[in-house]
């Protein structure tokens, strides 16, 4: 997922009461849960190295692991050198707590990423297979609206506060109504009648006592949980119900894949990968038929072109991330142009790399 949601997990975790556990426990919830995301950085030091590196080693088992030791080292320094100098009366940070905070707000990362349709490798580094739960879209405006909501609900309390959440809201509702055509009305009814209860809950819980605020926060993180354990459940079954529907067409699907789209739970863009093709179309629970594939299939790439092509450093980056890799042939000025993207993201939606051949070593066989 994206770092919104990222910080709102670790956030509404500090506002169950989580935060209580210790001094510093409400800034190592936001740290762990962002922790991860440090491999962004890798996208400055080559080209296509950020896919390559992406949700690998920072995401994966050993870096669970290790993470929360290192986070929980890191906030004691702080603690006992900057902390608690300014503040020599302020209770120490306590070790032990904060360990356990971090670590849960370490395992949400990857937990979260794991249910959108980018992956990650949890078992890195001793295995680089990708893991998909094809659950949620990255950007999940119901994840913002709940965890986001209940955290505004706690941490509003200053009238700078409620400025910024003011802000915020009205960004994310901006973005929704800059994409209709993407994001279906009654989505955009629903996020409007959220975010007006949100408010309305927090004018009712102005006075609201700590405990009351935690037990609110807790219930947000169950509901949210709920969902993502029906999104994770509801791909499970559309994967199934696609197989059987591709299988009653004729054809053979060696991989089935229902992706979800944004803001809409009911639906899901598909793709079925035979031997030699990719189909596309969409599900839809609502619809019936519930399966619809398009008319045009897709290549899976293979030959020469190909095999010359992948040896190239950007691409073979690319491939290391890539799905359901494509690539488009065309003539350019005396080449061979090899462009390289991923079924995933329809046309235009992602700009994977372009590596150019001799045209002879093509038509040559590579020889």
């Amino acid at each position: 997922m994206e770092p919104i949601a990222h910080t709102f997990t670790g956030m509404a975790l500090a506002a169950a009461g989580l935060r209580r556990a210790t001094p510093l426990a409400g800034t190592a919830l936001f740290m762990g849960a962002n922790a991860p995301d440090v491999d962004v950085f890798s996208g400055f030091v080559a080209y296509y190295e950020s896919v390559a590196f992406r949700r690998g080693w920072t995401h994966g088992v050993l870096a669970l692991a290790l993470w929360p030791f290192v986070l929980t080292g890191v906030l004691l320094l702080w603690d006992r050198y900057v902390r608690l100098k300014r503040k020599p009366d302020a209770a120490p940070a306590r070790a032990g707590p904060l360990l356990a905070v971090t670590a849960v707000a370490v395992a949400s990362h990857p937990a979260l990423d794991w249910l959108n349709n980018y992956g990650l490798r949890w078992l890195m580094p001793f295995s680089g297979r990708w893991f998909y739960g094809d659950a949620l879209f990255i950007v999940d405006p119901w994840v913002w609206l709940v965890l986001g909501g209940v955290a505004f609900l706690t941490f509003s309390q200053s009238k700078l506060a409620r400025v910024r959440w003011a802000v915020f809201f009205a960004l994310s509702s901006w973005l929704i109504l800059a994409n209709t055509e993407l994001v279906p009305a009654a989505s955009v009814v629903l996020w409007f009648a959220g975010a007006g209860a949100l408010v309305a809950a927090r004018w009712r819980l102005r006075d609201a006592t700590p405990v009351t605020l935690e037990r609110a926060a807790q219930a947000g993180i169950a509901v949210a949980a709920v969902y993502m354990v029906a999104m994770v459940g509801a791909s499970a079954a559309a994967r199934a119900e696609v197989r059987a529907a591709a299988a009653a067409q004729g054809i053979v699907p060696e991989d089935v894949m229902v992706a979800p789209v944004p803001a809409d739970p009911f639906s899901g863009q598909v793709i079925v990968m035979t031997r030699d093709e990719y189909y596309t179309g969409t599900f839809n629970w609502l619809n019936e038929p519930r399966l619809r594939l398009d008319g045009e299939r897709t290549s899976r790439p293979r030959g020469i072109a190909f095999e010359l092509a992948s040896r190239d450093a950007a691409a073979r980056r690319f491939l290391v991330w890539s799905r359901y890799p494509v690539i488009d042939l065309e003539p350019d000025r005396g080449a061979i142009r090899v462009t390289f993207t991923d079924a995933r993201y329809p046309q235009g939606q992602l700009e994977g790399p372009k590596v150019y051949l001799p045209a002879s070593a093509v038509e040559s066989g590579g020889n």
